[in-house]
């Protein structure tokens, strides 16, 4: 019975075991993304003092209305910070990716060598999306609410009824539930046109279950104003994407860089795609296509969308390797009988690939490495620095280290930080013409009461300053530089 068990371990799963050990290992990595730090204050800020409803943390925007829409999610964030610092940081994203890419893997088709392949470039595609901040929820759920609407088109399961109360507690966790709704709407709308163009097609849900898509849409949409914040909940993802200096500045917002080579995953995922469904004409599929052509426009003209593409592509991707290779006869058997020894050592691999993924993890999340690591991207020897010196005025500070601020320097209100939906278009081109050391410099010093500046070293405005009378260079590293006004 025992040597059974073994046998059935190793045949059917110990792959699997081994890429899903590999994805946490690749997903674990140190939070250095700044924004991180503002969600973890907004949710000691929601813990401690209540539902934040007016900007409590800008010296610029203090007081204005202001709709957390991640407030849930930042007690998460802030509970895994107490609880296990930078590392349980990193576990924490790296178990919300595994397990996201857990239900990608579940909606491919073949076996699962053909699953672990493509699970393997989905992952490589979506990982520069992953940090420790509440996008990873939205990840993590719309990989949950695709394989319910794949497991009612393509198994004529019916589970739809759990995709509302997702949804209710997505609309209380990130404003990333807008990709919820467009995986329905193009689900809903794929369908209607398999109906009129393609009804003999395989996977055809008939207008009756349309009518009943449609009806667990509306039903999420309304799910999605039971929050602290009501209907204005719904308006955040539109008035995030109508900011035109996110383009200007922030680097998720902009097209992809395939000069990196972060994104070529995504570019041989995308080929693979289209390659593969050009190929299997015959098996046309309109929900198919309109959600591989829709996301992939989404992922082409703001990278932080690139993970959504690889969420839908993998399986998809999947799907016509299978038709293309029963079209032709060609088969990948896995073995179904091994010996004792065989057994043992695949047993054995698994075990020593555990073992690796641990030692990765560990070594990378080592408090020595992550403080190096923080040194190297925040400017961390800076803080120290006003905390022993603390100068007056207001702070002028960098976007980028905006959220960092907020919570290393709490007495401190910040310039401006990563909550773009609060700043507005108008003001945040106003703090980058600033910030480069543009013509408006003064008069923003001068409406704000600027006494000092924390940016980087190699900015327009540092360059400015440097030579400005009335400035002087009170501190300065390689990464930042502070500018103080003369009294």
């Amino acid at each position: 019975m025992a040597q059974s068990r073994l046998t059935r371990l190793t045949i059917e799963r110990a792959a699997a075991i081994i890429i899903f050990m590999l994805l946490f290992a690749l997903a674990a990595r140190i939070p250095v993304d700044t924004d991180t730090w503002w969600h973890i204050r907004s949710g000691e800020w929601t813990l401690t003092q209540g539902m934040i409803t007016a900007d409590p943390f800008s010296s610029t925007f203090n007081g204005q209305p202001w709709i957390n829409h991640s407030w849930g999610a930042q007690i998460i964030l802030y509970a895994v910070w107490q609880a296990g610092g930078a590392f349980g940081l990193a576990v924490y994203m790296a178990g919300l990716a595994t397990a996201g890419m857990y239900f990608v893997y579940r909606m491919c088709a073949g076996n699962t060598y053909l699953r672990g392949f493509a699970l393997i470039l989905g992952a490589a595609t979506a990982a520069v999306f992953w940090s420790p901040r509440p996008q990873m929820l939205s990840f993590f759920l719309s990989a949950v609410v695709l394989y319910l609407l794949f497991l009612y088109k393509r198994k004529q399961i019916d589970r739809l009824w759990l995709i509302p109360i997702l949804m209710g507690v997505w609309g209380n966790l990130h404003a990333g539930f807008s990709i919820g709704l467009i995986f329905m709407g193009g689900v809903i709308g794929g369908e209607i046109l398999n109906n009129l163009l393609n009804r003999g097609g395989e996977h055809v849900v008939p207008w009756r279950g349309v009518g009943k898509l449609i009806v667990i849409a509306l039903l999420s949409v309304a799910a999605l104003v039971i929050n602290p914040y009501g209907l204005q909940m719904l308006a955040v993802p539109f008035q995030t994407v109508s900011i035109g200096a996110l383009r200007a500045y922030i680097q998720e917002w902009n097209p992809p860089n395939f000069a990196g080579r972060e994104t070529w995953p995504f570019l041989a995922l995308l080929v693979g795609v289209v390659v593969t469904a050009l190929a299997d004409r015959r098996r046309f599929d309109w929900t198919e296509a309109v959600l591989v052509l829709g996301t992939a426009f989404m992922a082409l003209t703001a990278g932080r969308n690139i993970a959504v593409f690889a969420v839908v592509a993998t399986p998809i991707l999947t799907y016509h390797i299978v038709a293309l290779m029963q079209r032709r006869g060609w088969t990948l058997r896995p073995m179904t009988r091994v010996s004792p020894m065989i057994a043992r050592l695949n047993l054995l691999l698994v075990i020593v690939v555990l073992f690796g993924a641990a030692a990765k993890v560990l070594l990378v999340l080592d408090a020595e490495t992550v403080d190096a690591a923080f040194r190297e991207t925040l400017p961390v020897t800076a803080v120290e620095y006003l905390r022993d010196n603390p100068p007056t005025g207001t702070m002028f500070n960098s976007y980028n280290w905006g959220g960092y601020l907020l919570w290393a320097l709490p007495d401190r209100p910040v310039f401006v930080d990563g909550r773009t939906d609060l700043y507005g278009d108008a003001f945040l081109r106003r703090w980058l013409d600033a910030a480069t050391g543009g013509d408006g410099w003064r008069d923003l010093f001068a409406e704000y009461d600027v006494g000092f500046t924390v940016i980087e070293t190699g900015s327009g405005l540092a360059a400015v300053l440097a030579s400005e009378p009335g400035w002087r260079l009170a501190y300065s590293d390689d990464l930042a530089s502070i500018y103080v006004r003369a009294a």
